[in-house]
């Protein structure tokens, strides 16, 4: 290890809080009656004090920017925060970091407070021994000053910066510098102050604190629930969310998620069937399943992604078996090639009963052949479910789907983020 010690910045090292930021400072020029710059500029607000930004990028004074600075507040403690993203591999480098007895802390010149919420918001808190920013009360914070309340005594520490402030606040005390340049600092400045370290990206980042660090793990969600229950509301809703934390999401549906695929999901579900029968619908759902699996869920799995995937072979043990009443070991014979190369690591079972489900669906769009089957059909593939759920406790994550949709998508992300956590996804 070269450091035993690492000091963060928080905007454009950790996180990239350029879209809230910026909606905030757009806010607070509006609320002042100030001209708005363009986005060039209005970037560069990300990393410095805010009071220091509106003085030297709008021409403010201390009192004007203080009161942009309230104003900026008024958007940003409600709504802007949220909007941050963590960089990708950032909290498995935090975790590795962590787990050899690196010290860890972050100097920011955001407020400490609003610092300490995004962290924990993002699950990121408890890797850090001390977190540094401005008080509410603090108008200006000097970096120096802010590595220095976390600056351990004893131990080789290293400052990581995307700002000139961060690298200059390093050699005021005395230690090395990171410049990361996939932040929001103009390179050239940050490279003119000499940074002990230059990464490019957040890989050439972990590959210089933590070398021996493992590829990341790939992940596998699967999405089951009865038609109408809002799976692809929700996987949209998810792959969002996940994104926000820093993974990197393959979204994806059956049948379908590839050329061939697709193909065969106009024939399933075509209102006209021409009489195909229960077996040729199995055998071309998993047909079309192995084509998936082999061209796009098994490589983004084993590139370290996180796939979710909007049904999987459930859906064929609960609509071709306990719905149409094929045996179910035969349904997981001909999904054999699928589930040997991709059975999912975790399901994610939006629970919700069938009549309000279609009724659901109907409201908004015409129903497919299977969606048109009746109300008798329907209540077997939810029995199914339940049945599934029943055998399966840990691989299914039972949802409420019958909340606001905002509410399901928390809680759905609450549960497979924290079964992630577990199993080591990082």
């Amino acid at each position: 290890m070269l450091y035993n010690a690492v000091i963060f910045d928080l905007d454009g090292t950790l996180t990239d809080s350029q879209p809230g930021i910026c909606a905030c400072a757009r806010y607070a020029l509006e609320k002042m009656n100030a001209p708005i710059p363009g986005d060039d500029m209005l970037h560069r607000f990300v990393g410095p004090p805010l009071a220091d930004s509106f003085m030297r990028f709008c021409g403010m004074n201390e009192e004007q920017a203080i009161q942009a600075t309230a104003f900026y507040r008024e958007r940003y403690i409600p709504i802007g925060w949220k909007e941050n993203r963590v960089y990708p591999r950032i909290r498995a480098l935090l975790h590795h970091l962590k787990a050899q007895g690196v010290y860890l802390a972050v100097a920011t010149g955001k407020p400490q407070n609003i610092s300490m919420e995004i962290l924990k918001y993002f699950g990121l808190l408890p890797y850090f021994d001390q977190v540094a920013g401005p008080t509410m009360g603090e108008l200006h914070a000097n970096k120096a000053d802010l590595i220095a309340r976390v600056l351990p005594e004893g131990k080789k520490a290293v400052m990581v910066g995307d700002h000139p402030g961060d690298i200059q606040g390093a050699k005021d005390r005395g230690i090395d510098s990171i410049a990361v340049l996939y932040g929001y600092g103009e390179n050239d400045e940050i490279l003119v102050n000499q940074p002990t370290h230059i990464c490019e990206t957040t890989d050439d980042l972990c590959a210089l604190l933590c070398p021996d660090m493992p590829a990341p793990r790939g992940y596998f969600v699967t999405m089951e629930g009865v038609d109408g229950c809002g799976k692809t509301t929700q996987a949209i809703a998810l792959q969002e969310k996940l994104t926000q934390f820093g993974y990197t999401v393959i979204r994806t549906r059956e049948p379908g998620g590839c050329p061939i695929a697709e193909d065969i999901r106009k024939i399933v579900l075509a209102k006209e069937d021409g009489g195909m029968c229960a077996e040729t619908e199995a055998l071309l759902f998993a047909a079309a399943r192995a084509q998936h699996v082999h061209q796009v869920i098994l490589p983004a799995v084993q590139e370290g992604k996180i796939v979710l995937c909007d049904r999987f072979v459930d859906s064929s043990i609960v609509y071709q078996g306990g719905a149409r009443g094929l045996k179910r070991e035969w349904i997981k014979e001909i999904n054999k090639a699928a589930l040997e190369k991709g059975a999912p690591d975790v399901t994610l079972y939006l629970r919700m009963d069938h009549e309000t489900a279609l009724s659901r669906r109907l409201a908004v769009s015409d129903p497919d052949r299977i969606e048109q089957m009746g109300d008798s059909f329907q209540a077997r593939t939810q029995a199914a479910y339940e049945e599934l759920l029943a055998e399966n406790p840990r691989r299914f994550l039972a949802v409420n789907a019958a909340q606001a949709p905002e509410a399901v998508t928390e809680e759905a992300f609450q549960a497979l983020f924290d079964r992630m956590i577990e199993g080591g996804v990082l």
